[in-house]
């Protein structure tokens, strides 16, 4: 379902910036929530909870006298504890010298350093846990593929004389064998270049020859955010007939031009709904990750091939799912710090960052692809952010996980001048890569 598909003006300034709120707002309240409940549980009061940064537009206050807020700036949030002389949990020397012992016990700065370490490290943990519950969920929902080569409903394709049924199930295409639906994948590398193909199917417990599509036709099943393919306005669905005037069959003669291209502009003749269009899109230079680890950089458009059929699902158990949910997670967290560190070495380009800029368009592109397809981004989000915070900067919550571990080993906090000192250096170097973020947005 296209969430926006309603509106006169998709895309526009105003519904980018709703959809990026929306978003921010989900991930900053899960990340704040779990510094809020950690700290509750282990005695440490809130005094404020605050969604936004700025003029208050809203607030209230809890039976526990925390108040709870919605400020007028959307770029984040937070959870002023008891001896916090700011958002950045800066501490109130003043106000905490004037405390007693059981007052200053539920400050931030007075608790014991077990209860300001969880508490510090439940932000980000709490976005992981997030993101796990949110793609564990959407797998019990959605299902996962059943690997039987048994055919659904059948996608929409340009008019040919195709005799295969929705029930049928799979033996063959061109003779090569498919027990399995991995089988079928894995033959359209075997099977001609055309677009019509002899299937061997059963059928109400008779075998017989049809015709059916080519396992991988030309056909749009994904279109990336900020890929070539978004930019031309290419939709999911939509099937690629030619290429610079030559004609296509397979997806995979798709990717041949693509890679051979260097970059220049290809004129798409695309099937879409019955209709015939004209787009021109310009492959560009992109740094993928490796199933092995590290990266490679290639021309894309930003298209994967669609299923001619869907797939019979399964709803998986909850440790199946759990499993699929935490290998997600740790996808993301692994892509994340290789894809930083190859920045950092230079073999890939800056052009990776992302700033608020790329996230608000990412966030509304997603939006028109679907609900799933939305909600499944926000978890992938929260994974990135909750790892970004985990960093070894102040004021970022691993640059306070840090002065923790030096109170641990030297028995003894760092001073609050040495504190201050590096949290504003860090805070620093936080903006100049918030800044360096915009540029490659605007510049890439």
């Amino acid at each position: 379902m296209d969430l926006f598909g309603l509106l006169p003006s998709f895309g526009n300034f105003f519904v980018t910036i709703a959809v990026f709120v929306v978003v921010l707002s989900v991930i900053v309240f899960v990340h704040e929530y779990g510094h809020y409940i950690v700290g509750r549980w282990t005695g440490i009061h809130a005094d404020v909870f605050s969604l936004g940064f700025g003029p208050v537009l809203a607030s209230g206050t809890d039976k526990r006298g925390t108040v709870w807020q919605v400020a007028a700036i959307p770029l984040g949030g937070y959870v002023k504890f008891a001896g916090d002389a700011d958002a950045a949990s800066g501490k109130d020397a003043e106000g905490m010298a004037k405390m007693d012992d059981q007052a200053r016990r539920r400050t931030m700065h007075g608790a014991p350093l077990w209860a300001r370490s969880l508490t510090v490290a439940a932000g980000p943990v709490f976005n992981f846990i997030f993101a796990f519950i949110v793609f564990a969920g959407l797998l019990m929902v959605e299902g996962v593929a059943i690997d039987e080569p048994v055919v659904g409903e059948i996608t929409p394709l340009p008019a040919q004389p195709f005799e295969l049924q929705p029930g049928d199930r799979i033996l063959a295409v061109e003779g090569v064998e498919t027990e399995t639906l991995a089988d079928f994948l894995r033959s359209a590398e075997e099977m001609p270049v055309q677009s019509v193909l002899r299937y061997t199917v059963e059928r109400d417990g008779r075998i017989m020859d049809v015709t059916g599509p080519h396992p991988q036709p030309p056909l749009a099943g994904s279109v990336a955010i900020q890929s070539a393919a978004r930019a031309a306005q290419m939709q999911v669905g939509d099937v690629i007939l030619s290429v610079d005037g030559t004609e296509i069959a397979t997806f995979s003669e798709l990717r041949e031009i693509v890679a051979e291209s260097g970059g220049a502009p290809l004129a798409l003749r695309v099937w879409r709904a019955g209709e015939e269009l004209d787009l021109v899109l310009e492959p560009r230079s992109t740094d993928l990750p490796l199933p092995g680890g590290g990266f490679e950089t290639r021309f894309l458009i930003g298209l994967t091939s669609g299923a001619v059929f869907e797939y019979g699902t399964r709803s998986p158990g909850a440790f199946e799912a759990a499993g699929i949910a935490v290998a997600q997670v740790w996808q993301v967290i692994r892509t994340s710090l290789e894809g930083l560190y190859y920045m950092v070495v230079g073999q890939i380009s800056t052009c990776n960052l992302s700033s608020p800029i790329g996230i608000a368009e990412a966030s509304v592109a997603k939006a028109s692809d679907g609900v799933v397809e939305f909600i499944w981004f926000i978890a992938i989000l929260s994974v990135a952010i909750g790892l970004l915070n985990l960093f070894p900067i102040p004021p970022l919550d691993g640059g306070h996980l840090v002065f923790h571990a030096y109170e641990a080993i030297m028995r003894r906090p760092a001073s609050d001048r040495a504190v201050q000192v590096l949290i504003t250096l860090g805070l620093a170097l936080v903006l100049t890569l918030f800044a360096l973020a915009i540029f490659t947005d605007l510049t890439c």
